[in-house]
């Protein structure tokens, strides 16, 4: 199976801003890319869209918009599904921008946006919630056990209930269990992009996956990740040591 045809190959792509103008610029050069995109003019449209069930493989949603925010979209979104989602925000929202990701968010991207830097973004995406099953082997290391083909995870066998970006950070930290893992490193591995300034975005995905191993085992015991200041991460059997 070929990178192309795993990233946008049938992909549905459900677009939703209140800006018509934007969505139809950005609507007519992802069709280009080879993607099938739908729009919704505000959250509560997204909402009925996605919950009939239809097709959709990624949802890109704007921040702001009337009668239901983003965010809440999101809120309301997660307690449903896992679809993976790009937040667009207002340049200089690094609030909404880490809200976001703590809400479940993939990924994020600064408005006004470069429709191939979104083109990217969505790719990257699908490549993370479509992998190539001929290398999606199950992985288990004590009660911790990881799906690729699923994108799922359990330890002692309750769910973790991951999103696609936080699977991939507890896959990669698995892979290299007790070896101290740099930002950049993880942010090209996870995210499949460069690490830029002020981008918390991996830190932040890292936090969901620590909160949601410690939900699922007894304190002080089992898997935790460790924060290696000036450094990066590192999972870690036993003791929880330095979390900060």
């Amino acid at each position: 199976m070929t990178t192309t045809s795993i990233t946008n190959d049938q992909a549905q792509v459900l677009l939703v801003d209140d800006d018509q103008y934007l969505c139809q610029l950005l609507s007519e050069y992802l069709t280009g890319e080879g993607f099938a995109v739908a729009t919704a003019a505000d959250g509560e449209q997204a909402l009925l869209q996605l919950r009939d069930g239809g097709k959709t493989d990624v949802v890109v949603l704007d921040i702001m918009m009337p009668k239901i925010s983003g965010l809440d979209v999101l809120k309301q979104l997660r307690q449903f599904s896992s679809l993976p989602v790009i937040m667009l925000t207002g340049r200089g929202d690094d609030i909404d921008r880490i809200l976001g990701l703590e809400m479940g968010a993939d990924d994020y991207l600064a408005k006004p946006c470069n429709p191939r830097e979104l083109s990217a973004r969505i790719k990257a995406v699908l490549r993370r919630t479509r992998p190539n099953e001929s290398v999606a082997t199950p992985k288990t290391l004590g009660g911790l056990h990881l799906d690729p083909s699923a994108l799922s995870a359990s330890l002692d066998g309750q769910p973790l209930g991951l999103t696609g970006a936080e699977f991939r950070v507890l896959q990669l930290l698995v892979e290299h269990i007790g070896q101290v893992l740099s930002k950049e490193f993880m942010t090209e591995q996870v995210l499949q992009r460069k690490l830029t300034r002020y981008d918390r975005s991996i830190d932040v995905h890292v936090s969901r996956v620590r909160q949601k191993l410690a939900q699922a085992q007894p304190a002080q015991e089992g898997f935790h990740i460790k924060a290696v200041r000036g450094m990066g991460y590192q999972l870690l059997t036993g003791a929880t040591g330095d979390e900060n």
